[in-house]
């Protein structure tokens, strides 16, 4: 299906003519029976999402011995993965739960596209100011507290919002160069970039660059620098003579590298295979939304359990408000 199309005439000195849809249709998966339950299943994945990474927020909010530069990262991570799920599940449900499958081209379409992208950055980004955070506390524990400070955490973290909003601001403004004279159908489950600028009918080059030079700095980078701190790690970790500090060290660790094979693994996975060899759209669809969705589920279960310091304030937490609820019922 193809939307209606509407000529918009650039005010460059060129007079070049940029033809833009009205809309775009997402297409979704295509003839596979009983797709509507795989929606069904992301809307259940998303309220698990909301409700962990509400919860994490809430938790490291409330108590005060998680207000600390590693915890600032934790709780970023948590907001990210909320804002992010939101930003695609949502829209996913309405378009093929409700079968609302066009999507306009300004208001909805490139919206939906910066802030899926924001958001996948910034998780990534995220990862590795908590790989640094851990890098600092074992490689150097006698200055931790000196140089992962709060104030450099907030300092790192605003550097990443910036770095990602600017970055796919611009890779967002450059779709508006593009003419759709074509198809405007998206092979895909939501905006997604380079089914987008495929479409176009005018040069996209610049769009094609942007979109590699943007995945290799956002995703391939940052987990390069990942497992450079981690070889780090175990060097340092090699250094400690007594076992006992090293399960200890080991243990710090455990929940980050749990996130980082969650997160980049299948996303990375994907994409490599996609440059090598043709994927079926469906296979593609069914991936990739499963790798955007299902870490942010699994981060704050996994933060929960996983980590002694969270476990410990989820406790002071209940047995205060069980002793606010005690109090309250015996003044009334």
């Amino acid at each position: 299906m193809a939307a209606n199309l509407t000529s918009v005439v650039s005010a460059s000195s060129t007079n070049a003519t940029f033809i833009h849809p009205s809309s775009f249709y997402i297409t979704g998966l295509y003839n596979i029976p009983h797709a509507k339950y795989y929606y069904v299943f992301l809307c259940i994945v998303y309220a698990v999402t909301v409700l962990g990474n509400s919860f994490i927020m809430g938790t490291i909010y409330l108590a005060h011995n998680l207000h600390t530069a590693k915890y600032i990262a934790v709780f970023n991570l948590a907001l990210c993965d909320l804002c992010g799920s939101s930003a695609l599940i949502p829209k996913l449900l309405d378009m093929f739960l409700f079968e609302n499958q066009y999507i306009s081209y300004e208001a909805s379409c490139l919206a939906n596209m910066f802030f899926v992208y924001v958001f996948m950055a910034l998780q990534s980004l995220t990862l590795l100011a908590m790989a640094y955070d851990r890098l600092i506390a074992i490689c150097f524990p006698l200055r931790y507290h000196a140089i992962v400070t709060k104030t450099a955490m907030i300092l790192i973290i605003s550097v990443m919002w910036f770095l990602s909003l600017s970055a796919h601001a611009l890779m967002v403004a450059l779709i508006t160069r593009l003419s759709f004279c074509k198809s405007t159908t998206i092979n895909s489950y939501y905006c997604d970039h380079g089914p987008v600028y495929s479409l176009a009918c005018n040069d996209n080059s610049m769009n094609s660059n942007i979109g590699s030079v943007f995945t290799a700095a956002l995703l391939y980078f940052p987990l390069m620098l990942i497992a450079l701190s981690y070889v780090c790690i175990g060097f340092a970790l090699h250094k400690i003579s007594h076992g006992v500090e090293q399960i200890k060290a080991i243990k710090t660790c455990t929940s980050h590298v749990i996130l980082v094979g969650m997160f980049y693994l299948p996303i990375i996975s994907i994409y490599t295979v996609a440059l090598t060899m043709f994927i079926d759209s469906n296979v593609a669809i069914i991936n990739t939304a499963l790798t955007q969705t299902i870490p942010s589920m699994l981060n704050p279960i996994i933060y929960t359990l996983k980590t002694e310091e969270v476990l410990q304030s989820v406790k002071v937490l209940y047995k205060r408000s069980k002793v606010n609820s005690v109090k309250k019922t015996v003044k009334k």
